[in-house]
């Protein structure tokens, strides 16, 4: 009878820690939450508008990264009207691997708006260059913040 209280109770263990790895396995994705959260932590300067994901596409021009607007399953993107570059937004996309192709286009769209703001608001080179651009799961993440150290209190929670 021991013996069978003992097998029993290692096959639960068993099957406890497996349950346990798996749940790990898990991967976090940013919330679209998040970009109104730093718009409401005075992360940004300035009024932002909101853009909606047709539009968000083609601004970051994800297919030029081989993605397809069905690709973007959600997003959260708030951007300067003119008067500034800042900008937040989060991208989720259908799996990691196409999050990962609309991390490299938003490292591009910031490269490209570093080169266009250079002598037509340089003022606003530096948060271009501190700017986050990050992959967490089949997210994506941009900010470009007058305060950056808000906007990562936000992120980090």
């Amino acid at each position: 009878m021991k013996k069978w209280m003992v097998l029993a109770l290692a096959a639960a263990m068993g099957m406890f820690a497996l349950a346990g790895c798996g749940a790990g396995k898990e991967t976090k994705a940013y919330s679209t939450d998040l970009v109104s959260a730093m718009v409401e932590a005075g992360a940004f300067s300035e009024t932002l508008e909101e853009l909606d994901g047709d539009t968000a596409f083609a601004l970051y021009k994800l297919g030029d990264y081989g993605l397809t607007r069905e690709d973007l399953t959600d997003c959260a993107v708030q951007r300067s009207a003119g008067a500034t570059c800042e900008e937040g937004a989060v991208l989720v996309l259908s799996d990691e691997d196409k999050a990962g192709k609309a991390l490299e286009a938003l490292k591009a769209y910031v490269d490209g708006q570093i080169s266009t703001n250079e002598s037509y608001r340089p003022g606003e080179i530096p948060k271009l260059e501190a700017a986050l651009v990050e992959q967490q799961g089949a997210s994506v993440l941009l900010v470009v913040a007058n305060d950056l150290d808000a906007a990562k209190g936000v992120i980090e929670g």
